[in-house]
């Protein structure tokens, strides 16, 4: 089956690098406009130019902190009136924080809250206006199976990614009428940047393949996933093809999550 989302427009944050760098490239590559939304201007516009080198569409790249009203708002306005719509959008802005329930303050659940969050909430509260009047509109909500699955130790992370689940079927019920779609991804454990930096950090001394190998043992299919095999079913929620799918939250994981 050959995706394709010629005419749409998507708009993803965090896009610069990993999961949403991979999203943004194959919603390019399958014809949509794309504007990435991220933190660092100068790895924006590095990744703005390979997408644009993948794919025939317009490709926008625009700054933003996605824990900041403000800027999200500006952020919106200028990817609306340089693409003229938005019919996409991915909410993958985000990081890992995790930790000892009692060594968590309240600036951490503050600023994991509001990254992961409220900038979801604020992006679909922009966007979800115009889908309805449109009559077509698709979000995917970027969360992970800790959301399904909390573990000791993974607050405030796992915390916040469960409420962006509750929040995946609070608007997939208000949009479904007006046919707009609503799923979220439940990330396992993907190859990124993020996984570089943790490899560094926690085993200096093995090298990244031995590393991969390690973390893989501990998952059904035997290996950590991919970035693209991640953004082959964002495409799919995000395009025709998944008409009749909302208000899901989808395993990307190899089988490790123990629920379904």
């Amino acid at each position: 089956m050959e995706i394709r989302m010629d005419g749409r427009s998507a708009l993803v944050t965090g896009g610069s690098r990993g999961m949403g760098r991979a999203i943004a490239m194959k919603f390019a590559e399958a014809g949509a406009d794309v504007a990435i939304v991220a933190r660092r201007p100068e790895v924006l516009e590095e990744t703005k130019s390979e997408i644009e080198a993948a794919g025939k569409g317009r490709v926008g790249a625009y700054v933003c902190d996605a824990a900041d009203a403000d800027q999200i708002k500006a952020a919106y306005e200028s990817v609306t009136s340089d693409f003229g719509k938005v019919d996409i959008l991915v909410n993958n802005a985000g990081t890992s924080m995790a930790g000892k329930f009692e060594d968590i303050t309240d600036e951490m659940w503050e600023a994991d809250l509001s990254l992961k969050l409220f900038g979801a909430i604020r992006f679909c509260r922009l966007a979800f206006p115009s889908m309805k009047k449109r009559r077509w509109g698709r979000i995917i909500n970027i969360v992970t199976i800790g959301g399904k699955a909390p573990a000791a130790e993974k607050a405030p992370t796992v915390v916040t990614r469960a409420a962006g689940m509750a929040l995946t079927k609070v608007l997939a019920g208000e949009g479904a009428p007006h046919n707009v779609l609503v799923n979220a991804l439940c990330t396992g454990q993907i190859v990124t940047d993020q996984t570089r930096r943790f490899h560094k950090r926690s085993e200096p001394d093995m090298s990244f393949d031995e590393y991969l190998i390690k973390r893989g043992e501990s998952i059904p299919l035997g290996r950590m996933g991919d970035a693209e095999e991640y953004a082959n079913m964002a495409c799919f929620l995000a395009s025709d093809a998944s008409s009749y799918i909302t208000g899901t939250a989808v395993n990307i994981d190899g089988g490790l999550c123990p629920v379904v």
